[in-house]
């Protein structure tokens, strides 16, 4: 009887926990962008296009040792180990949570002996007594009659998604990074030598003007102006010498070892073709490709769930505890015939005075989702600035190079 007892009132609770959901119904906030980009190519300019999104990096970058240098990022770069391993702990912890929604089982022997004095016996006589049980049960799981559980099950779940998309961004960024530094690297190295050119080109000049001071042409003023340029002429050659170190140490950090002498890049003059052009698409394809807002709308869910289980603390909660066994006096005879036992303890707790925690958590879980809205339209008009920025960099450049020397060198990320 105790059994069917237990067995209605898990199918009933199973009915009630799969009506009762008290987080409110999750809605995308509207993107507080315009509906198209500044400067945008047309739909037509861009048909037949990949879209950015299908674009691999090796695809994107031509330069071999800049695939190269992308490799040693992705294996040994810190900071993605880091987001990679926070998804681990994320996975874990919303295991953790998972597993709340069902019972634990655990088996369970115990065994104590007793002595009464004389003094305190019933019979006038000392008695010393022994008890042994063995039991298998669960220890106070909760009825989720109003989606607590639930609530904080999608909770952790969401947080472990924004996780995954936190290490897609920050691989995205790094990949970004190493170009970057690559790049600048290349830059600096024309840089050094148009510095020692100026350099060269400034001593001849200055003995030159030596020369023509010892034969009265020229005059003290225009020798201590060449005698200027030549000191700022080498002031700018040690400023680029010193940042090509300070550029190998930032690649070095960014790829997690040193940079090897087969990679290092060559002067920007001399590198391959630019970087292709790649279409935009909408501002629409943001919300669906970028991670850093996919993180964001993940982390709005999240707060939405906690709203749900913030709100469950003002109703009962019901807790089973229950066991099943054997016991008996004499270890011989625990598992004789008749030493059967069984244990049923429902609890119910239902909050009355709190001194006002309960409405300070969901308040608390209220505000916490509007922070996370506006996190997340803030992340979008990021986005869409980052794209706005890039597109009118873009053509600024290609109106004011020469035709002929006019090649992308910047794109847009998805």
């Amino acid at each position: 009887m105790p059994r069917i007892a237990t067995l209605t009132l898990a199918a009933l609770t199973a009915a009630l926990s799969a009506c009762a959901n008290l987080a409110p119904g999750y809605e995308r906030p509207a993107a507080p962008v315009p509906a198209s980009y500044p400067l945008a190519a047309s739909a037509a300019a861009t048909a037949g296009q990949p879209a950015a999104a299908e674009i691999r990096w090796q695809d994107y970058f031509g330069d071999e040792r800049l695939r190269a240098l992308i490799a040693l990022a992705l294996r040994n770069n810190r900071d993605l180990r880091v987001a990679v391993l926070n998804i681990e702990q994320a996975r874990a912890s919303y295991q953790v949570q998972q597993a709340q929604s069902l019972p634990g089982v655990a088996a369970n022997g115990a065994g104590s002996a007793a002595r009464v004095p004389a003094s305190l016996s019933s019979s006038g006589a000392e008695v010393t007594t022994h008890q042994y049980s063995a039991n298998l049960g669960i220890s106070a799981y909760e009825l989720d009659l109003f989606g607590r559980v639930r609530n904080l099950n999608d909770q952790a779940l969401q947080q472990f998604l924004a996780t995954e998309q936190a290490r897609r961004a920050t691989q995205i960024s790094l990949v970004a990074a190493v170009a970057t530094s690559y790049l600048g690297w290349s830059a600096d190295l024309e840089r050094l030598a148009l510095a020692n050119e100026t350099l060269r080109s400034q001593h001849q000049t200055l003995e030159l003007t030596q020369a023509r001071l010892a034969k009265g042409y020229a005059t003290e003023l225009s020798l201590r102006q060449i005698q200027a340029s030549v000191e700022s002429a080498r002031a700018d050659l040690a400023n680029y010498t010193g940042q090509l170190a300070k550029d190998r140490h930032a690649l070095a950090l960014l790829i997690g070892a040193e940079v090897p002498a087969a990679l290092e890049p060559q002067p920007l003059n001399l590198q391959g073709p630019g970087l292709p052009d790649v279409p935009v698409g909408l501002p629409s394809d943001l919300l669906l490709r970028r991670p850093d807002l996919l993180q964001a709308e993940h982390q709005l869910k999240a707060s939405t769930a906690n709203i749900g289980a913030a709100r469950a603390a003002f109703y009962p909660r019901i807790s089973l505890t229950a066991a099943a066994g054997v016991s008996s006096a004499e270890l011989s005879g625990l598992f004789k015939g008749g030493a059967g036992s069984w244990s049923f303890a429902p609890q119910i707790s239902l909050p009355i005075f709190d001194a006002g925690s309960n409405q300070a958590r969901l308040d608390s879980a209220k505000v916490g989702r509007e922070i996370a809205v506006a996190q997340y339209e803030q992340a979008i008009q990021t986005a869409f600035r980052e794209v706005a920025d890039t597109l009118a960099s873009r053509q600024s450049a290609l109106t004011s190079c020469r035709p002929s020397a006019c090649r992308p060198t910047t794109a847009t990320r998805p």
